[in-house]
């Protein structure tokens, strides 16, 4: 193991290890908070591998997560099946509508590709409210607490439902790092900077995208499942626009294509508005003027801002 790798590891581990402490130590509102916030990060870490590793940029990733959402949350209220083959439910939809969507919105490349992305996201939002029956539309519909049983263990209790999202953090950041440092993640990164040069050094970089792709919407599927069993919510608002340009905004504050950015630029916007909101009701004008400042003076992010100036070896 090199000294850059035995770096990240130890980085890696310590962050993951301060959020298992911090379950606690934290008081109930900032417990609740940060579970929200660890299945948030775990979005943003699929649509970083997209984004920030291999340069593609979506404006879609909503459909991901609603359909890990929504295929985990449907599972339960229309068939009646338990959490863990809903969770499974979930992924497995995420994973086969980003392969579906991958394969033809590769297709094209560039402001094409993010208008595209965009489009197929607004056909599944307004999907979900054109079968409203089911889904029921712009209201939503609550998992019974009951029902968020996962192997006897009740999900809706505050310990619980932190480690669970602390579980699920875990599988999407060591997911991340271990593609990263793989020659997957290393092929990803060289399409990001030259893909025409990829191609002539004999990769297949149709595949790599979309393999990058389908990672990606599992990820995002992966969140939004867990965010219906921890939560006990599913709405349409997850599938909106808004919610695709979160995940840009929580990597582009973090740093873009460095493994711990989505969790920095999730937990900073987070507590920003949160603040804020307790200050004014014009609490958007705030946030976003820290926004500007923190863009125009680290344009690459907080982490990325943090290997640049630091730490180079940072994944």
């Amino acid at each position: 193991m090199t000294t850059d790798l035995k770096k990240s590891v130890i980085l890696h581990a310590g962050v993951v290890l301060a959020l298992f402490v911090l379950q606690f130590v934290l008081p109930a509102y900032h417990h609740g908070n940060m579970a929200r916030i660890m299945v948030l990060a775990s979005y943003a870490i699929g649509y970083n591998l997209l984004f920030g590793y291999t340069g593609l940029l979506s404006l879609g990733h909503a459909l991901f997560f609603a359909a890990g959402l929504y295929g985990a949350g449907l599972a339960m209220s229309q068939f009646g099946l338990s959490a863990g083959p809903a969770l499974v439910i979930g992924v497995v939809a995420g994973v086969v509508i980003g392969a579906v969507v991958g394969g033809l919105a590769l297709r094209t490349e560039g402001v094409a590709f993010m208008i595209v992305t965009l489009m197929f996201a607004q056909a599944g939002y307004l999907t979900i409210l054109y079968f409203g029956a089911y889904t029921r539309g712009d209201e939503g519909f609550v998992i019974a607490q009951t029902e968020r049983v996962l192997f006897g263990v009740d999900l809706s209790a505050p310990l619980v439902r932190y480690f669970a999202a602390f579980s699920l953090f875990c599988a999407a950041i060591l997911t991340c790092f271990l593609a990263v440092k793989s020659r997957f993640g290393r092929v990803l990164v060289a399409i990001r900077e030259n893909e025409e040069r990829a191609a002539m050094l004999g990769y297949d970089v149709a595949k790599y995208k979309l393999g990058a792709v389908v990672l990606s919407a599992g990820l995002s599927a992966l969140a939004g499942a867990g965010y219906a069993l921890l939560f006990g919510y599913v709405g349409a608002s997850f599938a909106s626009v808004q919610y695709s340009i979160f995940p840009l905004l929580w990597v582009l504050l973090g740093g873009a294509g460095t493994v711990l950015g989505p969790l920095v630029g999730t937990v900073f916007m987070f507590y920003l508005i949160d603040l804020s909101s307790g200050l004014t009701t014009a609490y958007m004008l705030i946030a976003g003027l820290v926004l500007v400042v923190l863009t125009v003076f680290a344009p690459q992010g907080v982490m990325g801002e943090v290997r640049r100036r630091m730490w180079r070896w940072l994944p």
